[in-house]
């Protein structure tokens, strides 16, 4: 048995790069985004060729395995292993060339895809192979597994755009194969020599061939290319240490045609047919996977026909002429560029949307990316449905319809005995199945343990034997990636999901969409790491803090994963007291951009509070966690005892500051905000003592840090809501023991007032944010007991901050699943911006005619949606669009010690760089208190509530 801390300091003192042994460097790659699981014994990540040799030869030394690994994407298991795993993404991710004049890239193999086609656009270049995952999956990777994405029908695999590699053999031989027998090593020519009869007919002839070793590239009518032999071969022969690619030249203009069918065999029947067109892609998806309220043609399925051109103007007639060929039930062609990349982003996401069926239920890879002769794939699809059926599954396909592969997630049982039973004989008839249509059982994403005991169906024994023999020449002591593509794991063993507890764990929240399942909520994140993105577009939030610092455990696939060892209890043995996962969890800023930008709609947030709810439990907490997390009682306490103005005298002073600071856990560097001298509500008591007016009511919640912090905000969204015909209230501040009534919190009896107890509404955000949990339910049973008299009417509930609004919305109900009320008021939340639109909507907004600029609340991306937002925007002629991301102070997580480098990290990413652009006399729009604060703390300028800038317009008027 390895000695791991032997091993560890071996790899320590020959490689210079990191070597990391611990609980979370193993915990992180567990997995990859498949469904297998295999602890490793440790991480290395070489810093160059040197240190991936030194490493090599030290597990050579001690019989231990290796397995490269890039983004961790892979959907058959092959970028897992029990030996060390080498993280190419830390070090060895950089674009070494770019030669626009021939047309070539050379590339280290932790390189992501977008960086490199962000390096070729200026020169019109691109690589030609893009997967979904092209935001974050790497060329090493791509190499590995052969990769192609939606234009290979144009530019074909990975395979096709390699020229040259380097790599080294796990013997520490550096090669650098390419055309010509180039950097084969010693017997592979003897060995195909001896095989050309078997390499000339044993191999299917179609696009999406991926399975298996490319032994026949080694053929003399294919160039002997050793390159492109190595290409698929996921890690087992040798370890990519550079490679050289060929660049394709990209289409000035481009034009995508949606092409509407009656279903998916139709779509499937028709792709093969639009190939002679020369489209860019031919991909195809159905009505499952499609978000409501997409604007698409009318039909059951879609086939995404892009066409390209010189001109707009060339690239739609191309288009078009694609149309005219197509027999089709409805078609649309767009031009616009940022229309395309909304449609693409659809089926983009399909990986991650697939994994949930309509119903909720779980769906899994296994069988993700079969391929058949394009012309075959309508009568594929057919049987493919019908032995589905035959097994009581269900699927929904998608994929590359115009190269015949076709990508799947299976409701799979994958929990229990007689599941994974059946998950084993689907697959063996699925393969079956495939061969008899003349197919690969892999089309795109390799064969990995999920397939590769399958290959003898699609090859016969004896070209399988030879795939051994070839492994056998370059890795004769099966030290590389050992399990995958030949002498291969079963399909059925090292399942994720067999580690998992099999009872419910006890949590506090509800998990509705996951049958209040914390397990089936952390099986969530099936890996398809759209969270390691390093930059965003729009109005994307997810994931800040992994953008911040570059590290997987600052994702919110790492965390998830952390989460899953921690349940598993193999790696993470102490369970919710777990200093790692309460580490990565730390710098998450409870955005909640993955609770909508997630394909699969993981919660970090949601799971952070959970976790620290049980990690604090009966124990002292950081001071922050007293100090913000009670932070309304704290200025309630102010309030009442009139001493604001005292307060911030003293937080002016500096040596007090720090002092108050230090003892609160709050960064150094953080100025500490001034308090209002008039709470809004005292401002609302002077201002009005009784309801009055006609208009429609409603109730404005007067959240904290309108109430004590920003009250200019409240103010001005009673100046507009009265403005737009509105009757504004408060809500109850007594609760009164016949119910009361709705209207500003007072009430005119005197028995009634003796009987009466006080309090404020609270939507519990900061104990939310904290995991106060506990906390967080009392003060919400006490905020529903005072709604009541609200809650008996149907007047809505406006929340001008948009974090609160989010709390009531989704974390009361799913916090206090057991209390109807939550879910009644949850149903009454209103942005400022929807009860215009609801319930003023023949009212017309000052007109501002500015320019806009700012940030999009992540809370409200995320939870609430800015629909109504822009719509009223565009009203009041505010032009422009708000950035996406997350300021970065987060509520309490920019203040507390520690956060404050990610916090401006973030600022830094989209908000502040907007302000600084912005054009001259433009507005600055930042709805939320710590949006304002950021921007005031770091940028030096003041936002405003949208309520402010149309109140101050209308203040304008005669």
């Amino acid at each position: 048995m390895t000695d791991q801390r032997e091993l560890a300091a071996a790899l320590r003192a020959a490689v210079r790069g990191e070597v990391d042994f611990g609980v979370t460097a193993r915990a992180l790659t567990t997995m990859d985004a498949s469904n297998y699981r295999r602890v490793p014994l440790g991480v290395c990540a070489p810093r160059d060729a040197d240190d991936v040799a030194a490493a090599l030869a030290v597990c050579r030394e001690h019989g231990v395995p290796v397995v490269p690994r890039g983004g961790g994407t892979s959907i058959a298991g092959q970028a897992t292993g029990t030996g060390v795993v080498l993280d190419f993404t830390r070090h060895m991710n950089r674009l070494l060339s770019l030669d626009p004049e021939a047309g070539t890239a050379v590339v280290q193999p932790g390189l992501v895809l977008d960086r490199l086609q962000e390096a070729a656009a200026p020169h019109g270049l691109r690589f030609g192979p893009d997967p979904s995952t092209h935001s974050r999956c790497t060329l090493g990777g791509m190499i590995g597994n052969n990769s192609c994405g939606s234009h290979s029908v144009a530019w074909g695999t990975t395979a096709d755009n390699v020229r040259t590699l380097s790599v080294i053999t796990a013997r520490g031989e550096r090669l650098r194969p390419g055309p010509g027998w180039a950097g084969a090593p010693e017997g592979l020519r003897t060995l195909v020599d001896g095989e050309l009869a078997r390499l000339r007919t044993g191999f299917p002839d179609l696009p999406r061939r991926i399975s298996g070793y490319a032994v026949d590239a080694l053929l003399p009518e294919h160039r002997a290319d050793v390159a492109r032999s190595l290409c698929g071969s996921e890690g087992t022969l040798a370890v990519l240490t550079e490679a050289e690619l060929t660049l394709v030249r990209a289409p000035r203009a481009r034009a995508l045609a949606v092409l509407a069918y009656a279903d998916e065999s139709g779509a499937a029947q028709a792709a093969a047919g639009l190939l002679p067109y020369r489209p860019l892609t031919v991909e195809g998806m159905a009505a499952d996977l499609v978000p409501s309220g997409v604007d698409l043609p009318r039909g059951g399925a879609w086939l995404f026909v892009e066409a390209g051109g010189d001109t707009e103007a060339e690239a739609r007639a191309a288009a078009e002429a694609i149309v005219r060929a197509a027999d089709v039930v409805d078609a649309l062609v767009v031009t616009d560029p940022v229309r395309q990349r909304a449609l693409w982003r659809i089926r983009e996401d399909a990986s991650g949307t697939a994994t949930r069926m309509p119903d909720g239920s779980e769906a899994w890879p296994g069988w993700e990316d079969c391929a058949v002769p394009p012309a075959r794939l309508g009568a594929y699809l057919r049987d493919f449905r019908a032995l589905l059926a035959g097994h009581g599954l269900r699927g929904t396909p998608y994929g590359h319809f115009g190269d015949g592969c076709i990508h799947v997630r299976i409701d799979f049982d994958l929990l229990t005995g007689p599941g994974v039973a059946r998950f084993r004989r689907f697959s063996e008839e699925l393969a079956d199945l495939v061969v008899a249509h003349g197919g690969s059982l892999s089309g795109e994403h390799g064969d990995g343990q999920a397939r590769a005991e399958l290959l003898p169906r699609m090859y016969g024994a004896e070209t399988v034997a030879l795939f051994e023999r070839v492994k056998g020449v370059w890795d004769p002591d099966g030290l590389l990636n050992p399990g995958m593509l030949v002498r291969p794991a079963p399909l059925d063993a090292d399942l994720r999901f067999s580690a998992l507890p099999r009872e419910p764990v006890d949590v506090a929240f509800g998990y509705p969409a996951d049958a209040g399942d914390f397990s089936a909520a952390v099986r969530r994140c099936v890996g398809v790491a759209k969270c390691r993105t390093t930059s965003v577009s729009g109005s994307a939030v997810m994931c800040p803090s992994f953008r911040a610092t570059g590290e997987e455990e600052h994702s919110t696939r790492g965390r998830a994963r952390l989460l899953h060892e921690m349940l598993a209890g193999e790696v993470v043995t102490d369970g919710w007291r777990s200093t790692e996962v309460r580490d990565a969890l730390d710098l998450c800023l409870s955005c909640k951009g993955c609770r909508s930008d997630c394909p699969v709609g993981v919660d970090m947030a949601t799971y952070k509070a959970e976790f620290l709810h049980h990690h604090y439990a009966g124990r002292r907490r950081p001071a922050a966690h007293y100090a913000m997390g009670w932070l309304p009682v704290w200025l309630r306490w102010a309030a009442r005892t009139r001493t604001a103005g005292a307060a911030n005298a003293l937080a002016s002073v500096r040596p007090l500051a720090r002092l108050a600071k230090r003892l609160g856990g709050i960064a150094d560097e953080r100025d500490i905000p001034r308090l209002s001298g008039e709470p809004f509500s005292r401002w609302w008591r002077r201002r009005r003592p009784y309801v009055t007016g006609e208009g429609r009511l409603v109730v404005l919640w007067p959240d904290t840090f309108t109430e004590h912090l920003s009250p200019s905000v409240g103010r001005a969204a009673v100046r507009v809501l009265e403005a737009a015909g509105l009757r504004v209230t408060l809500p109850p501040t007594l609760r009164l023991p016949s119910g009361g009534r709705v209207g500003d919190a007072r009430s005119r009896s005197p028995l009634s007032l003796l009987t009466a107890r006080r309090g404020r509404v609270c939507c519990g955000l900061t104990y939310l944010s904290t995991g106060q949990l506990d906390r967080a339910r009392a003060v919400l049973g006490r905020t529903f007991d005072l709604l009541e008299p609200v809650l008996a009417t149907d007047a809505p509930l406006v929340v001008l901050e948009p974090s609160c609004a989010a709390a009531l919305r989704t974390d009361a109900p799913e916090l206090l699943h057991d209390d109807p009320r939550a879910a009644r008021l949850a149903s009454r939340v209103l942005t400022f911006a929807e009860t215009l639109e609801t319930y003023a909507p023949d009212w017309t907004p000052p007109a501002v005619n500015r320019p806009v600029t700012g940030q999009t609340h992540c809370h409200q991306h995320a939870v609430l949606g800015d629909g109504p937002d822009r719509r009223l925007r565009e009203a009041a002629g505010l032009t422009g669009e708000l950035s996406g991301g997350c300021c970065g102070l987060a509520g309490d997580f920019g203040f507390e010690r520690g956060h404050y480098g990610v916090s401006r990290s973030c600022a830094e990413e989209q908000l502040l760089p907007a302000v600084r652009e912005a054009p001259q006399g433009a507005v600055i729009q930042a709805d939320g208190f710590s949006c304002r604060t950021q921007l005031e703390q770091l940028g030096g300028v003041r936002g405003r509530h949208l309520a402010e800038i149309l109140a101050e317009e209308l203040d304008r008027r005669p």
